[in-house]
């Protein structure tokens, strides 16, 4: 007997699969107790709740099969795949520098860490980790900070706006909306940026762009503090988020778990500081812990880790400002040949450059073809990179057979690891307390299902 409701009521409709699969109950708002009186169910039987698949807020295409007792989640599971893409596969068909623009979507609103992850693990392979400018590595550093404090306002926004809270979505969509038209401002594009190369980085900063972002600096910090303000010492945030979702230190370390969820256990990892890359070991900032193990805390974390990113940004920008510099490497056999520059129609090469290749050298022209459409070669090996991205350590394991594209590529996705936590969050709670304990651990279903 499958069942539906309409305006509040329920409709029982016979099945050809009830004796297989039991009743099937479809319940779309209403009062619980009144829905199940109609339905002439028994508070006492078994009862198999599918929420989802479905697209929650941003999350991405996530089921979740909960079993109850009444209001009480008894099991918990998450069904992943609905979202797949085939990212890893795509890549080994595609140059080393083209697969930049496949990985950056799979987390996508983590596109940078993408990124990184994977060009600074082909140039491990490259041997030439030691030859990135300085300035291609500041530059880095400042895109994933910028994009730690995108991605952490999505959590917040998205996980307040399922709790009810629209103000909170409605402040940090805009303070988000601040970080990406800097971020446009770099690379000519909001998300999916393939700003971040084998070798550096696409191109400098454009003209302005240290303004601009010192302008942002300030505009950002005072809607974090307004954010604060509306959510730490909020009762009814507390009643919500306080002792939900609560995972031990045993448990998180047994899982596999990172990120924010990790370090409200008490734990201060960070891969910035245990394992710096990009030269974070010269930036001054706190890896912020909690011991609370819960929502509440989770939120908290991130708040204070969007300050902690503001103050790499300033410190990034002075150092950018002081030392100008290339910003890809010099070997020619694996820098991109490009002049790139942002213009009004997006971005491309420079008139310059194209009138200086095409017009004056034929071997310029002849290796920028070349580079383009067959891509450089990496020796045989395979490295293992890992970056602190804002759910956790992102990690990226590529090998190489000596040809000009990747045999494998292969991610270590936070939200992948973190999402097995769902069991040990849920069960034991209640059924809305699921929402909350799924928001804190911010998985982004297309960083899962790649």
């Amino acid at each position: 007997m499958a069942t539906h409701t309409q305006g509040g009521r329920v409709h029982a409709t016979p099945g050809a699969d009830d004796l297989a699969e039991g009743r099937v109950v479809n319940v779309q708002g209403g009062d619980w107790d009144q829905e199940m009186g109609e339905l002439g169910m028994n508070p006492e039987e078994r009862i198999v709740l599918n929420m989802g698949p479905q697209h929650p807020s941003t999350h991405g295409v996530l089921r979740l099969i909960l079993e109850l007792d009444g209001e009480t989640v008894t099991e918990a599971r998450a069904g992943i795949g609905y979202l797949h893409t085939g990212i890893e596969k795509n890549m080994e068909f595609r140059t080393w520098t083209q697969g930049v623009t496949f990985c950056t979507r799979m987390d996508y609103l983590t596109p940078m860490f993408q990124e990184a992850a994977y060009c600074l693990a082909v140039e491990k392979v490259l041997g030439i980790t030691d030859d990135i400018p300085e300035r291609a590595s500041a530059i880095r550093v400042l895109m994933m900070e910028l994009t730690r404090i995108s991605s952490h306002l999505i959590c917040l926004g998205t996980g307040g706006m399922e709790m009810g809270a629209t103000t909170i979505m409605t402040i940090s969509f805009r303070e988000r909306e601040r970080i990406l038209s800097v971020i446009e401002n770099v690379t000519g594009l909001r998300m999916n940026n393939a700003y971040i190369r084998p070798g550096g980085v696409a191109q400098d900063l454009p003209h302005g762009a240290i303004d601009k972002i010192r302008e942002m600096v300030p505009q950002v910090r005072k809607g974090i503090g307004e954010l604060e303000k509306l959510l730490l010492e909020n009762p009814i945030l507390k009643g919500r988020t306080k002792r939900v979702g609560e995972l031990s230190l045993t448990g998180c370390t047994a899982l596999g778990i990172t990120g924010p969820v990790l370090r409200s256990t008490g734990l201060p990892h960070d891969l910035r500081k245990l394992t710096p890359y990009c030269g974070y070991d010269k930036y001054d900032f706190e890896v912020i812990t909690r011991t609370g193990a819960d929502a509440y805390d989770r939120l908290a974390i991130r708040l204070a880790e969007m300050r902690e990113s503001l103050k790499i940004v300033e410190q990034v920008t002075d150092e950018l400002q002081r030392n100008p510099g290339p910003v890809m490497v010099a070997d020619k056999r694996v820098a991109w040949p490009s002049q790139l520059a942002v213009g009004g129609d997006g971005m491309g090469n420079s008139l310059d450059h194209i009138r200086e290749i095409m017009g004056t050298s034929m071997e310029a022209l002849i290796h920028h073809f070349k580079l383009v459409t067959e891509g450089f070669r990496v020796p045989p090996g395979q490295a293992y990179v890992a970056v602190e991205s804002p759910k956790g350590e992102l990690g990226c394991h590529v090998v190489s057979d000596g040809g000009t594209r990747p045999y494998r590529a292969h991610f270590r996705d936070p939200s992948f690891n973190n999402l097995q936590a769902v069991a040990a969050m849920c069960e034991g709670g209640n059924l809305a307390d699921v929402i909350v304990a799924v928001a804190s651990i911010d998985p982004v279903m297309g960083g899962v299902d790649r």
